[in-house]
């Protein structure tokens, strides 16, 4: 195959683990074509979460319904040795003709939820499941991390510089999407703005100061080439640095700028030295940025001690979720030619069944609690599940546009009990199983000769 960076569209069929296409062969020779359902879900919140924010299922269910195995990847397939001549004409005719269930992408989750359960012969639902486990395990971790960010900074502007800090171009690019989910303001990742529609914000570097002969000069360079932009003040003396720029602002009122941006040193300090600088001098209308390091508990903290500081530009903690960077995804077979099917290794139980969850609330619209059900159940409160592809077919009118689901997912995290917002760790949100998902795993365990919990 030629060499490229990112992998296209056409190739996403061979995003697999081998084992995958070695299972698919097994099935293949045994004629094993039933239906099966996979669910994905994860068992255990990462340290310092109290929910995670659903993200990528319903842009990978998309790609899922495209993928084929073309005459390149047959050949890459060749190449390996191990598949059959007869096999792999067979994956030439692949189709993915099953039924994915999910829930709206921006939805806060919690642990044993299916984030989507994939319903198809095993062969189809097996093959995607790396695909899968990669678009939703990035763009949840990547979302959850950013939904801590927009509640720290409580309804300040948060944007994202975390681009360059990234694990890889593709995390970078599809990293704006999950952002945008959940609720940061702009980005400074320009191709990220342009394909997910965020807005593109940015400022400048302090190599455009240390390039020019002064401070004054390079400020003022870049104050007229770009009208109302933002101006970095922090490079060599901050305050004196905004003095002489209400100086010079006060003799060219023509200049306009609409922020300055502080990036080191005592940020609170600065911001409020700074504010008062600016409104005794008559510009309260410049408002005040800063990054710098941040994460979103150096936002709690800068907002406790009442820093003037009105937007946050954040970069490696939020592009790299550098306290929880993992979450401990599975996608696991819980049903297969109608009969249940499970995990009972030590600590990786998993729960049998084609599954739905409904969301109950309290009075006042906070969320109370959770049941998961099977499919047929029914249950208090709202189901959260929905099929999002039908017979191999996208359903496109079930899927949210960007906007509606980003002010849904901001709707869902209010909605959510206090504590659970905070940034320290709370009380587990309740999650009620059914009792005939029990039934179904005693069932279960009882025809595979396990021991049961009664």
């Amino acid at each position: 195959m030629t060499h490229q960076e990112l992998p296209s569209d056409d190739d996403l069929s061979l995003l697999v683990d081998l084992y995958e296409l070695t299972m698919l062969q097994a099935y293949w020779a045994e004629g094993m074509n039933e239906t099966a359902t996979f669910s994905l879900f994860f068992r255990k919140l990462p340290a310092h979460r109290n929910y995670m924010l659903a993200c990528g299922q319903q842009h990978v269910a998309r790609l899922i319904t495209q993928l084929r195995f073309g005459e390149r990847q047959i050949a890459a397939l060749r190449e390996l040795g191990l598949f059959k001549e007869a096999f792999l004409e067979w994956l030439a005719n692949f189709r993915f003709t099953g039924t994915i269930h999910a829930v709206q992408e921006g939805t806060p989750v919690f642990p044993h939820e299916p984030l989507l359960e994939v319903e198809a012969p095993i062969a189809e639902a097996q093959l995607i499941e790396s695909l899968i486990m990669n678009y939703v395990h990035l763009e949840t971790v990547l979302a959850s991390k950013a939904s801590r960010i927009v509640n720290a900074a409580e309804g300040r502007d948060v944007v994202d510089f975390g681009m360059r800090r990234m694990h890889g171009m593709d995390a970078a690019i599809r990293g704006v999407r999950a952002y945008r989910m959940a609720g940061i303001a702009a980005t400074s990742n320009v191709l990220g703005a342009a394909r997910h529609g965020l807005p593109a914000r940015g400022t400048m570097a302090h190599s455009f100061v240390q390039a020019h002969a002064s401070e004054d000069g390079a400020l003022q360079a870049f104050a007229r080439e770009f009208p109302g932009t933002v101006l970095l003040v922090d490079t060599y003396d901050t305050v004196n640095a905004v003095k002489r720029l209400i100086g010079w602002l006060d003799a060219n009122p023509h200049l306009e700028i609409s922020a300055i941006r502080l990036d080191s040193g005592d940020l609170s300090e600065l911001a409020k030295t700074c504010r008062h600088l600016l409104d005794h001098a008559g510009h309260p209308e410049i408002a005040i940025t800063a990054s710098g390091g941040l994460n979103e508990y150096r936002i709690q903290d800068l907002i406790a001690d009442e820093a003037p500081i009105d937007s946050f530009g954040v970069g490696t903690s939020l592009g790299a979720a550098s306290d929880a960077p993992c979450l401990e995804l599975a996608y696991k077979l819980t049903e297969y030619a109608d009969e249940p099917r499970l995990k009972h290794s030590p600590g990786k139980h998993s729960l049998p069944g084609r599954k739905q969850i409904y969301r109950h609330a309290n009075d006042d619209g906070t969320f109370q609690r959770d049941t998961l059900t099977l499919r047929e159940e029914s249950a208090p409160g709202e189901p959260l599940l929905a099929p999002i592809v039908v017979d191999g077919a996208f359903q496109s009118t079930q899927m949210a546009s960007i906007d509606e689901a980003r002010q849904a997912s901001l709707d869902a995290v209010s909605r959510l009990p206090e504590g659970l917002r905070r940034l320290d760790e709370a009380a587990p949100y309740r999650v009620d199983i059914s009792e005939r998902i029990h039934e179904r795993r005693r069932l279960a365990e009882s025809r595979l000769g396990l021991p049961t919990d009664g």
